[in-house]
C-alpha cells in the first residue's frame, strides 16, 4: 500500500537518489549535477513548512516526491509556488507522480497558494500528460529558455489555479 505524506529531513537521502536518477536522464530538468543528501537536507531545511514536499513510500521505501519553491521572491507572488515532481525508475508510468502532484496540490491549496506553475520540456509527454489528468493547463512555451548539452532547450509553461483562483472568489484579508 502506498503512503503519501510530508517529507521529513530523514527522507533527503531517498528524494536525492530519486531526483539524481531525473538529472541523470536528461528530460525533466536543466540540472546536470548528481545532488547529495546534504544539499537535499539544506533545501528541505530552507522551505520547511512554508514549502513542504510531499512523498509517496511503500514499506517504508520513498519513490516519488513532489515539491515546490518559491514562484518568486515578490510578496506579490508569495501566494504561488513552482512546482516538481519526480519518480523513480523502476515506478515510472505507475501512476505514483499523479500521486504526489494530487497531494502536493491539496497541501498548498490547505495552506493558501492559489496557483501552482512548472516548466516541461517538450518532448516529456508523460510529465504533460500527468500534469493534465492533474488539472493544469499549458500557458504556453518559453522558446530557447536555456542551453543544455549545448542546445537550445524550450519550456512548456503549465498552471493549476487553486483555492479562491480556481473559483474566482476573492482572497481572505
Amino acid at each position: 500500500m502506498t503512503n503519501l505524506r510530508l517529507a521529513r529531513l530523514d527522507d533527503a537521502t531517498a528524494i536525492a537518489r530519486i531526483y539524481t536518477q531525473g538529472i541523470e536522464d536528461r528530460i525533466a530538468t536543466f540540472e546536470t549535477e548528481p545532488r547529495s543528501t546534504v544539499q537535499l537536507e539544506a533545501i528541505l531545511c530552507e522551505r520547511g513548512e512554508a514549502y513542504p514536499t510531499v512523498v509517496a513510500e511503500r514499506d517504508g521505501r520513498v519513490f516519488a516526491w513532489a515539491g515546490a519553491a518559491p514562484y518568486s521572491e515578490r510578496p506579490c507572488y508569495a501566494g504561488i509556488g513552482a512546482c516538481s515532481v519526480y519518480v523513480e525508475r523502476a515506478q515510472r508510468g505507475s501512476g505514483a507522480g499523479r500521486l504526489v502532484l494530487m497531494e502536493l496540490i491539496r497541501v498548498y491549496e490547505a495552506l493558501g497558494f492559489w496557483k501552482l506553475t512548472s516548466r516541461i520540456f517538450p518532448e516529456n509527454t508523460a510529465s504533460r500528460a500527468m500534469c493534465r489528468a492533474c488539472g493544469f493547463r499549458e500557458v504556453g512555451t518559453y522558446r530557447r529558455h536555456g542551453q543544455f548539452d549545448g542546445r537550445w532547450r524550450d519550456c512548456v509553461i503549465v498552471e493549476r489555479l487553486l483555492g479562491p483562483a480556481a473559483n474566482g472568489s476573492s482572497l481572505p484579508r
